[in-house]
């Protein structure tokens, strides 16, 4: 994968980009965010690649001058015997942030009825939602239908693609793949189901440089996926099962084309931040662990 040049960015306000325990910046009260119409978005096939170069806009008026608030979280896991939960979680979201993130396992089996109620509980959010599948939501087999159900509730569904907001952020998005890190990475070598594997991550991390390739001249770039592009973040899981959570293919595009940060999941025992090679924040916001970490379910970043 040739090298870019990486521009220079700006480090977010909102953590510190370090090893340690993720600590979020002090909450000010402020006015409640307008209601924003969350288009429909665009029903895609996984299987048709259109994620690659997808482009949705949502336009606003804020000043240039003023933050964008970003929340985020991930492995929600939505359940049919646990209504209502996401809801009470995510209004809160309204007050405190410009758009939400999702970083994967949206449902907990990819059952159709279990994105038909996430849907419905998201509808409380008024900001933009923006999201990539996680493993989860590949279970039954039935991620087209997943996708086509969140798209309809105004949900974005990246994968490969981009989500453009307000003309000066832009958020790359793939679900990534497994393979480990660093020396430890999976070659493809041997076996032709080896070499199926490691093709199958070297895709996703191709997915996730078109995506940022594209969005390389807006001031605010964010990276999204469901599995770790770093090792520093999965620290703390089982060491058996770390090369099952992600893989360092994918913090090559980051550092390649640069961004204001990275956001996965997928960890729920990991780390909450550390950087990538080149020095770029990853922040792991897997519901699970931040709840562990700091007694919230979501972060909020300025960008």
């Amino acid at each position: 994968m040739a090298r870019t040049p990486r521009a220079a960015v700006k480090r977010p306000k909102a953590f510190v980009a370090t090893n340690a325990p993720l600590a979020l910046a002090p909450q000010r009260a402020t006015r409640p965010v307008a209601p924003v119409s969350r288009r429909e978005s665009k029903p895609m096939r996984l299987d048709e690649g259109q994620g690659f170069g997808t482009e949705e806009r949502e336009e606003s008026e804020r000043p240039p001058s003023r933050p964008i608030r970003v929340a985020a979280s991930g492995d929600l896991h939505a359940r049919l015997d646990r209504p209502n939960r996401l809801q009470r979680i995510f209004r809160e979201v309204n007050d405190q942030a410009d758009i939400l993130l999702l970083a994967g396992d949206l449902t907990d089996h990819g059952d159709p009825d279990e994105a038909e109620q996430l849907a419905e509980e998201m509808s409380a959010v008024r900001v933009p939602i923006v999201a990539v599948l996680g493993n989860h939501d590949y279970e039954m087999g039935k991620a087209d239908e997943v996708v086509r159900i969140l798209s309809r509730g105004g949900i974005r569904i990246l994968d490969g693609g981009f989500f453009i907001f307000e003309k000066r952020l832009a958020i790359a998005g793939t679900k990534g793949f497994a393979g480990g890190f660093g020396r430890a990475t999976l070659e493809p070598w041997g076996e032709e189901p080896i070499k199926r594997f490691v093709f199958e991550a070297v895709n996703e991390s191709l997915k996730l440089e078109s995506a940022l390739a594209r969005i390389k001249d807006y001031p605010k770039r964010i990276a999204l996926m469901h599995y770790a592009p770093v090792h520093g973040t999965v620290e703390g899981e089982n060491p058996e099962l770390i090369p099952f959570l992600g893989c360092s293919r994918l913090a090559e595009p980051i550092d390649n084309f640069g961004a204001d940060f990275a956001v996965h999941g997928h960890a729920h025992k990991g780390r909450t931040q550390a950087n990538t090679p080149g020095g770029i924040p990853v922040y792991n916001v897997a519901m699970k662990l931040l709840n562990h970490a700091t007694g919230r379910r979501f972060v909020v970043v300025g960008v």
